[in-house]
């Protein structure tokens, strides 16, 4: 994606990017008031230079809008636009290479404040309660021994404690006042669940290995580990860890083959999804019986599934636009497409 060289200040009620046009083009369509009730697209956007964006699409996809945040602020996000969290009303935009978080109203997403000290390579936050929130950061992602979760104070927007961790922290699940951390483990790989209690680490859980996502269903979390790639030299099969919330404890490990290396877990109802060699299989959480049954077919960068719907990016060729695919899981057919940013990373619902 291009970057405009001027800023452009457009009005919100005169101006749409739409799903079928280039980033940078305007077109004179109506934009909506609010960007609540439908779906937030964080793009990465250009690795090393450029922009990351954020698409929106209606709740009723009548209305795609790309890069909302410049054009409701006349500024860009910054490189890259790595993940998106929300507290309250506000979105939290973690910008990984400039190093800080930008902090936009999630309805109207007009500049709130923006986090721009304490953060070497914010990765995901979550917020905890009202006043509190979690960052993950490599530090240094070359050197294992840095890495942190920033604590922040969301009333004054400052970090208000450091974290010490196991490297590579990376995505995060919250469940009974705790948080629970992935570490994939960066530039490497790692195989550990950190637990964070308030601005402590109270134990760590050694599930497969290179962790990637999970959900909470119950009171179980589950954890899909893609396994060591063959590249390492130390090629593991991947897994899906079953962990009681109750104890901590493993309850259950199912494997994958040992070329098999899984990514992308999520849940709708009683059912988990994930992908695998360019398909998408399905299987049931409360009769786990590898492998599951594939259902779609496509090689995905992200899923999300929600209300009987799988939202799955492409990211083509990582350096072209790329889309949002949503597919009816009553047929598995696909019934959407629409145009998004460059490496559409991150699906989101504005609720």
């Amino acid at each position: 994606m291009k970057i405009m060289k001027k800023l452009l200040f457009i009005s919100l009620t005169t101006l749409l990017f739409i799903s079928c046009s280039n980033d940078d083009d305007v077109q004179p369509e109506s934009i909506p008031e609010a960007f609540e009730k439908g779906i937030l697209i964080t793009n990465e956007g250009p690795f090393n230079n450029g922009s990351g964006t954020i698409t929106y699409i209606s709740e009723d996809y009548s209305t795609v809008a790309q890069n909302i945040y410049r054009t409701v602020n006349g500024k860009e996000l910054g490189n890259i636009v790595q993940s998106m969290g929300f507290q309250d009303d506000n979105a939290y935009i973690v910008v990984s290479n400039s190093q800080k978080i930008v902090i936009a109203n999630r309805y109207s997403f007009k500049s709130v404040d923006s986090i721009n000290t304490g953060l070497q390579n914010p990765r995901y936050f979550i917020g905890a309660d009202g006043n509190k929130g979690y960052v993950t950061d490599w530090g240094d992602p070359n050197d294992n021994n840095d890495d942190y979760v920033a604590v922040f104070d969301l009333r004054t927007n400052t970090i208000s404690a450091s974290v010490s961790v196991p490297f590579g922290p990376e995505k995060m699940v919250a469940y009974s006042n705790k948080i629970y951390v992935a570490h994939q483990g960066g530039f490497g790989q790692n195989n550990l669940i950190s637990v964070i209690s308030g601005n402590s680490v109270e134990s760590s859980i050694t599930v497969g290995d290179v962790p990637n996502s999970m959900v909470v269903a119950g009171n179980s979390l589950f954890v899909l580990c893609g396994g060591n790639p063959s590249y390492t030299g130390n090629e593991t099969a991947g897994s899906l860890v079953k962990i009681d919330l109750s104890s901590g404890q493993v309850s259950n490990t199912y494997s994958f083959g040992a070329t098999e290396h899984p990514s992308n877990l999520t849940m709708d109802g009683t059912n988990l999804f994930y992908s695998l060699d360019g398909k998408v299989y399905k299987l049931n959480s409360s009769a786990i019986a590898l492998p599951g049954t594939d259902i779609i077919s496509g090689f995905f960068y992200v899923l999300q599934a929600k209300d009987g719907l799988l939202y799955a990016t492409d990211a083509d060729d990582y350096a072209s636009k790329g889309s949002l695919k949503i597919f009816d899981l009553s047929t598995n057919q696909q019934i959407q497409d629409f145009q998004t940013g460059i490496v559409p990373g991150g699906i989101y619902f504005n609720e």
